[in-house]
């Protein structure tokens, strides 16, 4: 399969973002191979809890989810929204599986390779299950399931925080525009805390989360040609309690020009400017039901891991 137009948006992407004032880069570029094994190695750090408190909501508490999920028995097709390998899903379905439920999994993915390790970890373990993986764009190809069958969308990971409340607001009605009334959408989302536990999370004192954000670099220096010199720019992360969202930057330790020899592209950096690389929202209760109401959903069930730190809520589609 050609890379050209994955290179050709990462470009057009880039190029936008780079030019702003202040500069940024879409955060959707940091998993590259690369990217993904710092990713995974972050998710075992002592200070990033996400993983483990959906995990452990997902593991404890599936019975409610699945009561939520089908009230009535009806069969239902799962849908997942940036699948990954699927390893979180896996120990859902192997439960829902053990209770009898009748259902489909649909992992939705941009990663070929990630779908097909999907696909030989659910046939090794769960060769039962109908499993219909859709790579590409989350909405293209979606099809309505069969009379009598509902819908569940998942979209964990706390991903929905890397979008602007208002680029948050427009994904989930889209979401809902592929829905019927009944439906559900399940959400990972990060909650509002100590703004010392949040900032662990995203500026782990062994450098791995700076490692991380400064392969983005790499990365475009790889596929757009151009010259970042790594050790001239440092990781900055931050938290805001105002607006409840932690944000990531690269900053230029000095006066510098970094261009491209495959892009029309010349770049001017002040020593101490940032390239804004990330932001995670974090959500207060009333944030969740707000933004459930204005989509077009009702807040059906929200679920907590032991400390409070992270929710897991499951919406109706109205």
């Amino acid at each position: 399969m050609s890379n050209a137009p994955l290179l050709n948006e990462l470009s057009q992407r880039a190029l936008a973002g780079l030019r702003q004032t202040p500069k940024c880069l879409p955060s959707m570029y940091f998993y590259d191979d690369e990217g993904s094994r710092l990713f995974q190695r972050i998710m075992r750090l002592p200070g990033y809890y996400l993983t483990e408190a959906e995990h452990e909501i997902l593991a404890q508490q599936w019975p409610k989810l699945l009561d939520a999920f089908t009230p009535d028995g009806r069969p239902f097709k799962l849908i997942e929204l940036g699948s990954g390998d699927g390893s979180k899903t896996l120990a859902l379905c192997t439960a829902f599986l053990k209770a009898r439920a009748s259902f489909s999994y649909v992992p939705v993915d941009i990663s070929a390779h990630a779908l097909n390790s999907l696909l030989k970890a659910f046939e090794h373990n769960l060769p039962s299950l109908r499993v219909h993986p859709r790579m590409g764009d989350y909405f293209s190809g979606w099809q309505q399931p069969e009379h009598g069958q509902r819908q569940i969308v998942m979209f964990m990971g706390s991903n929905l925080g890397n979008l602007t409340l208002d680029e948050a607001l427009t994904f989930l009605r889209q979401i809902r525009g592929h829905l019927r009334p009944g439906d559900g959408l399940l959400l990972g989302l990060d909650l509002m805390k100590n703004p010392h536990t949040l900032l662990a999370a995203y500026n782990d004192p062994e450098g791995v989360t700076a490692a991380f954000n400064l392969n983005l670099l790499r990365r475009l220096n790889r596929e757009l040609g151009m010259n970042f010199q790594l050790e001239r720019f440092s990781h900055y992360a931050c938290y805001s309690p105002l607006d409840g969202a932690a944000r990531s930057f690269l900053v230029s330790l000095d006066k510098q020009t970094v261009r491209s020899t495959r892009l029309d592209l010349q770049l001017q950096f002040e020593a101490g400017e940032t390239i804004y690389t990330e932001q995670s929202q974090k959500y207060s209760p009333a944030m969740i039901r707000q933004l459930a109401q204005d989509s077009g959903f009702a807040s059906a069930l929200h679920l907590q891991d032991q400390q409070g730190r992270y929710g897991v809520s499951f919406w109706q589609a109205l």
